[in-house]
């Protein structure tokens, strides 16, 4: 237990939220409007927490924060003007990409123009193979080179050169004497992604390049004004899920393109991985753990659901993420986004068939049921009709709904569709959202060798308790863990972040004739370099990592390996990672490709303590669960005590989301407030509406 002050701020795209942890546990948060330049609304919204608290935000002792400031400038082309500086010969590598296509057959694709123009794309005489400089380069043609860059007026530079994973002393030249005569930030691939494919460092390190500007002068701003406020200066989230000093960011601007998702993450796992090793006594106190290997992570906001896998408690991270089409190979949580959310707009095709989204009514004029005039219909209006949603429920603690107004845009929707009334729209709607969804989560366990029943399903978001149930009944999961701060739960998930830092290196050798010697030396140099950026690096603790395929084959695996390399038992776990991911194992030789690193320095997860007040059941509700509407019980969710429990079908409410329990689960109260939904079992109604 700690007692000290903890604030998370996340910054969306349309709310910051706020989560503050009480010297006393208690969880406290707020809302405030996001706001052009994010450190105004961030620094808006610890101040409301901390009156809310009764607290000074001079007695903060620690303060997290994810942000979108990455990961607008790429999707809204809002960047630094950038310039690159590749080998000679090689200046048009990021327009030539790859052979592979995203929409093989669509006659009318276009490619993205790349982040850095041909004017703006420079060559300098150099050679390097993967054994080293062959051809030096010569300082005078670099300094000649910054003279041109500096009349494009370029805000940043980009430094890939051939092979400079493998020998970075070109390289490390040239940006050395640019850093010297320009007045701009210079990423270098080396320094940003040592490993090989050209085309995927050299579209990182741009990516780096193009966004650095923006979050040095954003982080700079922040920093200030909390230092005025006497905040201490902000730990940020890093798409890798992990916490790292704004320095550190500043200069590593790359690894903040998924910081929000990130967060989400972490906090799911955190409120949600112990719920997942629980199982129901009759009266639902009993506590014992399962063989349940993690957590599926599901968060439904208004436009879009972020599924995510958390195994064994360790997160799942990729290094192979597209960001509005641009490639990025830093290490970042495995998110898988599919275009369906409460404010998706459901329409009929031209095949005549009943589709949900990408298109989203946004939040202004928003779902019919908002009433700002908003007339299609869409999953929140869906969830009107269907009782789930009712004309007393106030989303975000503030707006009020129009039932009539969602019926209409649902009839009208009925009436395209040839069906019944609203009624059927509606569950028709609702089940293909939940569609959508499940194939997301197909995506992230049976297509990657996971079996999704042995998860638990955690939900979060503004709509994701509402649609969750249903989700795991379509996936055969058995409990959805809903958290406590479910509506928040990228803000609390910074409270629960590590400090981490990841490096790589590429190491390209058969297996069989690897050097467990040298190997190890690499994996200690990596670690030394990981350890570098931590506040305490001698509390890291250190994974390994090597990234192994078979000959021949295009892409690899990472396996876990110690701190001494043992090739025959690295092999083994590669064979056994290949079965699981592909249903196959072959006897073949087996090449080492790269080695990663991680350095974490963990933090203490955050104690919540909770307590109820008031009468939890406060009303009731018509609801339809496919069988036809029935009155179900409405729950204050806040004024639930722990321990309690009750059967569905019925709806629990909070003031930033809703969730549903239909007839065949249970719901019971954890300790720390987190709501956990099993089913019920043989003894339990079964429905036409399950989803």
């Amino acid at each position: 237990m700690t007692d000290r002050i903890r604030v998370g701020a996340d910054v969306g795209g349309t709310f910051t939220d706020v989560v503050l942890l009480t010297p006393d546990h208690e969880l406290v948060t707020a809302k405030v409007p996001t706001t052009d330049d994010q450190s105004e609304g961030v620094l808006a919204g610890i101040r409301k927490a901390c009156e809310a608290a009764d607290l000074d935000p001079q007695s903060i002792d620690a303060f997290s924060h994810a942000m979108t400031v990455s990961t607008n400038a790429l999707l809204e082309g809002d960047g630094a003007e950038t310039a690159l500086v590749t080998t000679e010969g090689f200046r048009d590598v990021l327009e030539i990409g790859r052979q592979d296509r995203p929409a093989l057959y669509d006659l009318n694709a276009e490619k993205l123009d790349p982040l850095v123009p041909r004017r703006r794309r420079f060559e300098v005489a150099e050679r390097a193979t993967p054994e080293g400089v062959e051809r030096e380069v010569e300082p005078s043609e670099v300094r000649d080179l910054a003279d041109r860059i500096r009349d494009t007026d370029a805000e940043s530079v980009a430094v890939s050169l051939l092979h400079a994973y493998a020998d970075p002393r070109n390289e490390r030249a040239v940006a050395e004497v640019l850093r010297e005569e320009l007045d701009a930030p210079v990423s270098a691939s080396h320094e940003v992604l040592a490993a090989f494919r050209e085309y995927e460092r050299t579209a990182t390190t741009v990516v780096d390049a193009y966004v650095t500007p923006r979050i040095d002068a954003y982080l700079g701003r922040l920093v200030e004004r909390a230092d005025s406020a006497g905040v201490p200066a902000p730990l940020v989230m890093q798409s890798n899920g992990g916490i790292a000093d704004a320095e550190t960011v500043r200069e590593h601007a790359v690894t903040t393109c998924l910081s929000g998702p990130a967060a989400g993450v972490v906090g799911a796992a955190a409120t949600a991985e112990r719920a997942a090793a629980e199982t129901d006594g009759a009266a639902e106190t009993a506590e014992s753990a399962t063989d349940a290997p993690g957590i599926v992570t599901f968060d439904m906001g208004g436009t879009s659901s972020d599924v995510s896998l958390v195994r064994e408690g360790d997160v799942e991270r990729t290094t192979e993420t597209e960001i509005g089409g641009r490639p990025v190979g830093v290490p970042m949580v495995d998110v898988t986004t599919v275009g369906a959310g409460g404010g998706s707009i459901a329409r009929v095709d031209a095949g005549g068939a009943l589709r949900v989204g990408p298109e989203s009514a946004g939040a202004d004029p928003g779902p019919a049921c908002y009433g700002k005039g908003g007339e299609r219909p869409t999953v929140t209006d869906a969830n009107v009709v269907l009782g789930y949603l009712g004309d007393d429920t106030a989303l975000g603690g503030e707006l009020s709904l129009d039932v009539a107004a969602a019926r209409d845009a649902l009839a009208d929707l009925a009436d395209e569709a040839d069906l019944s009334g609203p009624v059927e729209a509606a569950r028709g709607v609702y089940r293909v959202a939940n569609a959508d969804m499940t194939r997301a989560v197909r995506e992230v366990t049976v297509e990657r060798g996971h079996d999704p029943r042995s998860f638990a399903l955690a939900a979060f978001g503004g709509a994701g308790p509402m649609h969750a149930a249903a989700l795991a009944d379509r996936l055969d999961v058995t409990r959805v863990v809903v958290p406590r701060a479910c509506g928040v739960l990228s803000a609390f998930g910074l409270l629960a972040a590590d400090e981490t830092r990841d490096a790589v290196r590429t190491y390209r050798t058969a297996l069989d004739a690897a050097d467990p010697e040298a190997v190890a030396g690499v994996l200690a140099d990596l670690a030394d370099e990981a350890r570098a950026d931590l506040r305490d690096p001698d509390a890291a603790d250190i994974a390994r990592r090597a990234e192994l395929r078979y000959a021949d084959q295009s892409f690899e695996l990472p396996v876990e390996v110690g701190e001494e390399f043992d090739p025959e038992a690295v092999e083994r776990r590669f064979h056994e990672a290949h079965e699981t991911a592909y249903g196959y194992r072959m006897d073949e030789a087996v090449e080492l490709v790269g080695l990663r690193v991680r350095a974490t320095v963990a933090r203490e997860t955050p104690a919540v303590a909770y307590e109820s007040a008031g009468e939890a059941r406060v009303g009731e509700r018509e609801a339809d669960f496919g069988g036809g509407f029935r009155e179900v019980p409405v729950y204050r969710r806040e004024a639930l005590p722990a321990g309690e429990s009750f059967a569905g079908p019925a709806v629990c409410e909070q003031a930033d989301s809703t969730v549903v329990v239909p007839p065949e689960w249970r719901a019971a109260v954890r300790e720390d407030g987190t709501l956990v939904l099993t089913k019920r079992g043989d003894e339990a109604t079964d429905t036409e509406g399950r989803a």
